[in-house]
């Protein structure tokens, strides 16, 4: 059976994750560009199941359409778990299946917890003891979001955005998920951004080599003040995002016009964030979108990052 304890399988829960302020410096020489945000994990949860096997595999389920995902050494989840065996030395592999809750390609960073949950589920499966300390240096090699899905919470998220630190919030705030049918590559949104920058270039202030976080946001948290969060909602991304996917504007005007504080295109998009009251606004607007023919949930944050929820 192997593991610590000789479970047979472990499964792990990790959040999705909001981008309430994010602001993206220029291009740097190396592809990239420094990223401030402020990262809320939310309650729509990815869960992986690890079981022991002697290779490495990954298969999907839940309520969105996987059919697209590669299940090869590709997949982020099957990267995470075979980091992790190659740095602790542990010779078998495992069995990973997951269902997925948050949006493909959604800007919700789900492949991300994914990874964060399978680092979980097959450190406590294998024994392998790192910890949530101890896994942490791996999920930063694996890709910026990956850190905040194993933190959770609250973060403000530097560099790339791997670089966290707690932003403690008062309080739940309430959001609605608006998804759309079609996802957003992330680099295209990027690419499109700075299409637009040197486009505009004589017109835009200079775009700062080094961004961070708006202080008014982080207050907001920290004070639980909705309405004072709602007026600092912003996205870098949102208008590159809206020129790939004009129809999210629409979804933006409606989300607004029902009920909700503010509303804000999720990172790389296509998912809209809407910040919302109540839970009862909440609800209301979910119905609002259904009469539309829009997918939406609602969900609250702060949630707690990646964990174990089940060892059998």
């Amino acid at each position: 059976m192997g593991g610590r304890r000789g479970f047979g399988s472990v499964t792990a829960r990790a959040p999705g994750k909001i981008n309430v302020l994010l602001r993206v410096g220029a291009l740097q020489p190396d592809g990239y560009h420094d990223v401030a945000s402020l990262y809320q994990a939310v309650s729509l949860c990815e869960e992986v199941t690890a079981e022991h096997a002697e290779g490495f595999s990954v298969r999907f389920g839940g309520p969105i359409d996987c059919s697209g995902l590669s299940v090869d050494d590709s997949n982020l989840a099957i990267r995470a778990a075979r980091l992790l065996a190659a740095e602790t030395g542990h010779p078998g592999g495992a069995a990973l299946s997951v269902v997925k809750q948050v949006p493909i390609a959604g800007g919700m960073g789900g492949g991300s917890a994914d990874a964060a949950a399978a680092l979980v589920a097959c450190d406590e499966l294998w024994g392998t003891g790192l910890g949530r300390s101890g896994l942490l240096p791996l999920a930063s090699r694996l890709g910026a979001d990956v850190p905040f899905a194993l933190a959770g919470g609250t973060a403000i998220g530097v560099g790339r955005g791997d670089q966290l630190s707690p932003a403690l919030a008062k309080g739940e705030f309430h959001w609605v998920l608006a998804f759309s049918d079609a996802g957003l590559s992330t680099p295209e949104v990027y690419a499109a951004l700075d299409r637009h920058r040197e486009r505009h270039r004589s017109d835009l202030p200079p775009v700062r080599q080094r961004v961070e976080v708006d202080p008014a946001a982080i207050q907001a948290v920290r004070s639980g003040d909705r309405v004072a969060l709602a007026e600092v909602l912003h996205n870098d991304l949102q208008p590159a995002a809206l020129r790939l996917a004009p129809h999210l504007g629409e979804v933006l005007e409606l989300g607004e016009s029902h009920g909700a504080l503010a509303g804000i295109v999720s990172g790389s998009g296509p998912t809209c964030a809407f910040l919302v009251p109540h839970a009862l606004a909440a609800a209301e607007l979910v119905s609002a979108f259904a009469r539309e023919g829009i997918s939406a949930v609602t969900a609250t944050g702060p949630a707690r990052g990646a964990r174990i929820t089940r060892a059998e």
